[in-house]
């Protein structure tokens, strides 16, 4: 859809710590195949804070570079993948008591990794449609840690990182404006991520921690390994060429193209050959010392490209986004300004 009149008005991250992938592969804990296949440096980890406490400190942060209040926010949304922290129990709700302390609407998206982009879509149609005065308050988080997750073989082709992040789209201006932005969805896909497992009556009843590669290699033991391909790669090409086409650009015309955080190869594959995207385009060398934060990967580089003066005035961004689902989403933003947060 295309988008008027709705802008971001400020970005934060929360990565409590980072742990070098060389010491993960010294230790034990990553097969030195992965590290070699992703590429990566260094991956975001929590020693002790739950997702929650994360992204309720992201949240914090964020409000305070912008300048929002209770009074202010009219939406939070808050995109997950895991565990955050309790059991039964809305993490919307404990972050907007801990950093908002309002009553308006508090809800929990659940989108995978394409969560982040998906409340932005949620958002941008509720401020749209008049239902918000002022602002949304996006944020993201997971801690993927053990017993339920190994952020190394769970998914081998992506290390798995812990960490939060916030995003303020408001309706009364900010450091850049939201062009368009695109989801499309393939549920024929839906099996990649569960296999052939029967239903169960609880958490982790058939193996711990998750192993997403049984669960694709059961699927593509069915489909074949050619009609999950042609189907992702027709799924995120439809998102970004309808995000592209309502801004009136081609991807070429991007000075940034932000992508999932994945590996090196699985980017290559997925992003770099397909969509002949240069990865210095990318926030590929800000993506591998960090890894991925699940719905909060657009987010994360954003910031990181808003705060390192690295996106300037002018600068279109093209934010890309896939989950299990399975579900992809695409963003155009164009920056208009340097926020005085951001420093110089």
């Amino acid at each position: 859809m295309r988008v008027e009149d709705i802008w971001i008005r400020g970005t934060s991250v929360r990565l409590p710590s980072l742990t070098p992938v060389a010491d993960a592969v010294a230790s034990g804990a990553c097969p030195p195949r992965v590290a070699a296949a992703t590429g990566l440096e260094s991956v975001a980890y929590s020693p002790g804070e739950s997702a929650a406490e994360m992204a309720a400190g992201a949240a914090r942060a964020v409000l305070e570079r912008t300048g929002s209040g209770p009074e202010d926010i009219d939406l939070l949304l808050h995109a997950d993948t895991y565990h955050q922290g309790q059991d039964l129990w809305p993490v919307a709700s404990y972050i907007q008591r801990e950093a908002v302390g309002n009553g308006c609407p508090a809800i929990e998206i659940r989108q995978m990794s394409n969560g982040g982009l998906a409340a932005m879509d949620l958002a941008t149609a509720y401020l749209t449609a008049g239902h918000g005065r002022a602002d949304a308050l996006l944020t993201t988080a997971d801690r993927f840690c053990e017993p339920g997750i190994d952020r190394w073989r769970t998914d081998p082709g992506t290390p798995y990182a812990d960490g939060a992040t916030a995003l303020v789209l408001s309706r009364r201006g900010g450091f850049a404006r939201l062009k368009s932005l695109a989801l499309y969805a393939d549920p024929e896909l839906e099996p990649l991520h569960r296999g052939d497992d029967p239903f169960t009556p609880a958490p982790f009843t058939h193996r711990i921690p998750v192993d997403f590669e049984e669960a694709k290699r059961a699927f593509i033991g069915r489909a074949g390994i050619s009609y999950a391909i042609t189907r992702a790669h027709n799924g995120q090409r439809t998102a970004v060429k309808e995000a592209l086409a309502d801004a009136g650009m081609e991807l070429a015309d991007a000075r940034w193209v932000i992508l999932p955080h994945f590996g090196r190869r699985r980017l290559e594959s997925i992003y770099y050959k397909p969509f002949d995207i240069d990865p210095a385009r990318t926030t590929w060398e800000f993506s591998r010392t960090v890894g991925h934060l699940g719905a909060g990967d657009q987010f994360a580089s954003l910031d990181h490209l808003v705060v390192s003066g690295r996106a300037r005035p002018g600068d279109r961004i093209v934010l890309v986004s896939v989950g299990a689902g399975y579900s992809w989403g695409c963003a155009v933003v164009e920056i208009t300004g340097r926020p005085g947060w951001a420093g110089h």
